[in-house]
């Protein structure tokens, strides 16, 4: 009978419990009984019945799940109507919006990767507003394909037969996995099996593109050997991965793409190179020297190279696949393209991206990511000084400090970009709460109405101009001040 004690007391426990959740259950109003509050109906006439029961079950799903889930008791009648408005405010508003990179990083994932600038969107405008030739030949009258507008011009700065764009680089790599390789084996480096942001993993995409991955070598020393050892009659692929992300040092050996095509000649196996950021053109930017171009990378007689378009490109979102012209016509009659292929904006965007290239001036003034690669300290002190000047005005006071910023997308790791900053400075506040002070700030920054991104490191706040446009120097002092005069003063 004692064992039975504590199994009953749990029992009763338990009953309380679930009787007290059944009154928190029955203490939100219902539905019909919002509908008829004073609030509730000014809502209805304001913005319509259909969004505001929407917010309504919402609001009301969100505490029966606290209460099923935290034991929280129903909230007061009066705070589950301001929670209604809010629903109804936050589905109004835009939720993608502009913000301010201040961090130092040029393609930043988070911010949308490759910023377009003015010149691009003003270009592809008069495109985008009314109708345009997405699948119509305009000489001959007739159907056309959306794969022919920027095929020729990309088959020029390439050097490629053929071209063909979808909507993503990791789209691009399985699409060509699949349609060469699909139940056999891909020859590919254990060095090489990368994964990128989003949790991208090469292994996963070679299982999902339904091929059998074959890992040669080790992490870091693979050889011609290890890659003729593996070749068999199942062999169908020979894929090497561009290690964008990532640095291996040391004792350290890879096969060289060039290598590894004449392997794949030997053998009559085909060569896939995925290039990831995928450059285009160095231009005459000294921070690009080290890293290979499409033409480049094709000229070694790799037979598809898969790279991106909102990368080191410049561009939108796209994943572009360049060589030979026999591969290209077999991926364009693989039914999974219609599930990957891109849209008048994408394609819009890119051709006037890569138009740039066409004159080296033309792309150093309208790619945004060029650009910025091509100022140097002294501008970007310049800059930063004058960023100092505008908070003066505002008598906040702040330092000019150098700084480190970072090509970002996956491409460059190792490589630093000296920069300048502007360190914001509390007075009299030091140690703990300075560094509570700048995480109050950042937070600010980022729910002020034109929000700002800067740099947390070590309790300090800081804004890196690289990646700050000089249109808006003024813009960022004045959300600062904004949200440092209603931070509170600790």
């Amino acid at each position: 009978m004692a064992g039975s004690i504590p199994a009953l007391s749990a029992y009763y426990i338990k009953s309380v419990s679930m009787n007290q959740r059944t009154d928190d259950y029955k203490n939100l109003p219902g539905v019909d009984n919002l509908l008829n509050t004073p609030e509730i109906k000014a809502l209805v006439v304001g913005h319509g019945s259909g969004l505001v029961k929407y917010a309504i079950n919402q609001v009301l799903e969100f505490h029966r799940k606290q209460i099923t889930a935290k034991g929280v008791a129903a909230p007061p009648l009066a705070t589950i109507i301001e929670q209604i408005k809010l629903v109804i405010i936050n589905l109004k508003e835009k939720n993608l919006r502009p913000v301010i990179n201040a961090t130092g990083v040029i393609i930043h994932t988070n911010l949308g990767r490759a910023p377009f600038g003015k010149d691009t969107l003003k270009d592809v405008l008069q495109i985008l507003a009314g109708y345009n030739n997405l699948e119509f030949d305009l000489v001959n009258a007739t159907r056309g394909t959306r794969y022919s507008h920027i095929s020729e011009l990309l088959k020029y700065l390439t050097g490629a037969e053929a071209v063909l764009i979808v909507n993503n680089n990791a789209a691009a790599v399985m699409l060509s996995l699949r349609t060469f390789a699909k139940n056999r084996e891909v020859v590919v480096s254990r060095g090489e099996l990368i994964e990128i942001g989003g949790s991208f993993r090469l292994p996963e995409i070679l299982e999902a593109s339904d091929c059998k991955m074959k890992e040669v070598g080790t992490t870091n020393k693979t050889n011609e050997r290890d890659y003729q050892t593996a070749i068999n009659e199942h062999t169908a692929i020979l894929l090497k991965v561009h290690k964008s992300n990532y640095v291996i040092k040391g004792f350290t050996h890879e096969v060289k793409l060039s290598d590894l095509v004449k392997i794949g000649k030997k053998n009559d196996i085909p060569v896939i190179y995925d290039m990831g950021s995928g450059l285009l053109k160095k231009a005459s930017i000294e921070f690009l020297n080290d890293e290979p171009d499409v033409k480049q990378t094709l000229a070694t007689g790799v037979d598809l190279v898969c790279f991106s378009g909102d990368k080191l490109l410049g561009g939108p979102q796209a994943g572009i696949i360049a060589g030979k012209k026999e591969m290209i016509a077999r991926l364009k009659n693989e039914p999974m393209l219609r599930a990957l292929r891109v849209g008048k904006t994408t394609l819009a965007l890119l051709e006037s991206a890569c138009l740039n290239y066409l004159d080296e001036n033309q792309l150093l003034a309208k790619n945004q990511v060029f650009h910025m690669l091509n100022k140097t300290p002294g501008e970007l002190k310049e800059k930063a000084k004058l960023l100092q000047k505008e908070l003066k005005k505002h008598n906040i006071e702040s330092s000019v400090v150098t700084s480190k910023g970072h090509c970002g997308g996956g491409a460059l790791p190792e490589k630093e970009i000296d920069t300048w900053a502007v360190l914001i400075e509390k007075e009299g506040v030091t140690g703990k709460k300075k560094s509570e002070f700048s995480e109050k700030m950042i937070h600010a920054l980022l729910n002020h109405d034109r929000p700002v991104l800067g740099i947390l490191k070590k309790g300090m706040l800081y804004f890196d101009v690289l990646t700050i446009t000089s249109r808006e120097i003024t813009e960022v002092a004045n959300t600062i001040h904004d949200v440092y005069k209603t931070t509170t003063s600790l």
